[in-house]
């Protein structure tokens, strides 16, 4: 298997916002967002191509949408790929490089918004590119997640409107497009959240999938047929299980910490030593990933075009990506390795995503 390439100058999620606001021309939009008076974009966090594709006969709303296939970014992994849904931008440009980020000397957990030292950065700091061009666009998204460091960084500007349940969430982007709001962004973490914990393999997980088939329907009859629903997500899944997790322990003291996601672990080495990790990493883990350097990474723009050099500074020495249904552990955070499913790497399977688009029916 080869790594599959976002398609930064192409059909990406990176390119989809700038597209539906009208400043970057694409030929791969669905038709029916053609005239509509709102558009709904719904990012179903973790729901894969294949997900939203597979068994048409139980996902008839899914089914019944106009669309296609297009790629999330890499790492292929919820931080990395919202903040590039909102800005418009690559992560080799907004320089959110994972779900843990290396900031200065300490590492930041992205979503939790905690950080190794003990005191997180700024979110500004972080990521400082505007969401929505600049545009105060109606965030539909869970009422938690209101005050969250992440959500400063990559939705900052925006009119945050709360949900606590599915029904109004539904109700939400109805009013919004009632009012005649051009663009609605929500957002819904379930698939992801069920995948991580349970695996792809079992009936929590399908019944998850028919739950979001359900919320489509909801969502097409609350909505005109003036607006459309358009839907899309950050990445898809690999089922890993508790087998999977591999540690990194045969590279000893030749890794000095890590960060990133379980199936795009960055390594950094001690001070002069990256050729040493390089080495190392390739020797015992080529088997079972893409091993990069991070010259490599960055300079065949595997997380997109022009890295500035804070990214540069966040990604590892050594990066690797998971080939096979694995998992690298980061010594740091073992707890990671009780996800069932994970994501993050250059799979087919982590970096195809939905477009699909249906017109309202009320």
């Amino acid at each position: 298997m080869e790594p599959l390439r976002p398609a930064y100058d192409g059909a990406a999620v990176s390119n989809l916002v700038p597209a539906l606001l009208g400043t970057r021309p694409v030929d791969w939009l669905p038709e029916v967002l053609d005239g509509a008076s709102t558009v709904v974009l719904l990012v179903l966090d973790g729901l894969g191509w294949d997900a939203a594709t597979g068994r048409p006969e139980e996902r008839p709303e899914l089914a019944a949408m106009e669309g296609r296939a297009i790629t999330t970014v890499a790492p292929s992994t919820t931080a990395s790929a919202l903040t590039s849904i909102t800005t418009g931008l690559a992560p080799s440009q907004h320089g959110v490089t994972g779900f843990r980020v290396l900031i200065d000397h300490a590492v930041l957990n992205v979503l939790s918004w905690q950080s190794s030292d003990r005191h997180p950065p700024d979110p500004f700091v972080v990521q400082r590119h505007p969401p929505f061009l600049g545009r105060t666009v109606p965030v539909v998204t869970k009422t938690e997640f209101a005050s969250t460091g992440f959500t400063e960084a990559h939705l900052r500007g925006t009119r945050f409107l709360g949900w606590k349940t599915l029904s109004s969430l539904v109700e939400r982007c109805r009013q919004l497009a009632a009012a005649g709001e051009p663009l609605v962004y929500a957002y819904y973490d379930g698939v992801d959240a069920v995948a991580h914990a349970h695996g792809l393999h079992d009936g929590f997980y399908e019944a998850e999938l028919r739950a979001v088939d359900r919320l489509i329907g909801d969502l097409r009859d609350a909505l005109p047929d003036r607006a459309v629903l358009a839907v899309t997500s950050d990445h898809g899944q690999v089922h890993v299980g508790p087998e999977g997790w591999r540690p990194l322990a045969a590279l000893g003291d030749q890794m000095e910490r890590g960060a990133g996601d379980g199936r795009f672990r960055y390594l950094y080495a001690p001070r002069g030593a990256a050729g040493a990790l390089l080495e190392a990493a390739t020797d015992h883990y080529a088997d079972e990933a893409w091993v990069f350097s991070r010259d490599q990474l960055l300079d065949e723009g595997w997380l997109g075009p022009s890295p500035t050099a804070t990214t540069r500074r966040r990604v590892g020495d050594v990066v690797l990506a998971a080939r096979g249904p694995v998992a690298f552990v980061d010594p740091a955070l073992p707890r990671e390795a009780g996800l069932v499913s994970a994501h993050g790497s250059l799979t087919p399977a982590e970096i195809q995503v939905p477009l699909l688009a249906g017109r309202g029916r009320a």
